[in-house]
């Protein structure tokens, strides 16, 4: 590997953190293991490249408009994302809840798209966010689908992030089965307590799952029963998508 990119990865990946941004040298220099000396001479890299700005404030470091050009680049090219959005669209005003379009990252989901609820008490997430695939609808709903022996590549990375995160192994691999039999995921408070979800895996003229569409919200709203109601709305918006996709199986049988 070339360490010095490597590490210039690394510096770049600290300082976008969206939800706890390094602010000084020393501060991201901790984050990363990297000298003080090192990341500066990283920085001023980046810098020169684009792809960091240094807040005139003197505030830090930060993300530069170039990064989402790239982003946006690779988003063009999804062309789920481009599917998806007419059908997510009546799938929130369906349901009245958030809408979420992750894919599958390692043992994370990575939303790339989503649709606001109007409720005034909805699920906090934004596009580009990551979640810990197993303790989310639309990760569980990816998860059940993965090859022989992909989960279990990842048992160091049960945490508990809630009283209702599968933490086991085993009990993961089971709740993947029913996933599989039933046809869709439900999250139960695993991720953020009170906060649940209800999420079907979509899948490309090939069978193979490429992403997962879900709804999320507060449970005293998504209780047991209304997800259960639900089940068909979401499924039946899954399955739109993936015949865009070529995919011609069925869903919930």
């Amino acid at each position: 590997m070339d360490k010095t990119l490597l590490k210039g990865l690394m510096v770049l990946e600290a300082v976008t953190d969206v939800d706890n941004p390094p602010r000084t040298i020393d501060a991201l220099a901790a984050r990363v293991g990297l000298t003080r000396s090192n990341t500066h001479r990283t920085l001023q890299t980046l810098i020169h490249a684009g792809y960091v700005i240094k807040d005139d404030d003197g505030g830090g470091y930060r993300g530069a408009v170039r990064l989402f050009e790239l982003a946006a680049r690779q988003l063009a090219q999804l062309d789920v994302r481009k599917l998806a959005a007419p059908f997510m669209r009546a799938l929130a005003d369906q349901t009245g809840e958030t809408v979420h379009l992750s894919v599958l990252d390692g043992f994370d989901v990575v939303y790339i798209d989503k649709i606001d609820s109007p409720q005034p008490i909805r699920a906090y997430s934004m596009v580009g966010g990551r979640a810990p695939a197993y303790a989310v609808a639309t990760g569980k709903a990816l998860l059940a689908y993965q090859a022989d022996g992909y989960v279990e590549r990842y048992a160091d990375k049960l945490l508990r992030h809630t009283p209702s995160t599968i933490v086991s192994m085993p009990l993961l691999k089971d709740e993947l089965r029913k996933i599989a039999r039933a046809g869709y995921a439900v999250n139960r408070g695993e991720w953020r307590e009170g906060v649940g979800g209800l999420a079907v895996t979509l899948f490309n003229s090939l069978d193979q799952p490429v992403a997962a569409v879900g709804i999320s919200g507060p449970l005293d709203r998504l209780s047991a029963a209304r997800m259960k109601q639900l089940a068909p709305d979401v499924s039946a918006c899954a399955q739109s998508i993936s015949q865009g996709m070529g995919h011609r199986r069925g869903f919930l049988g």
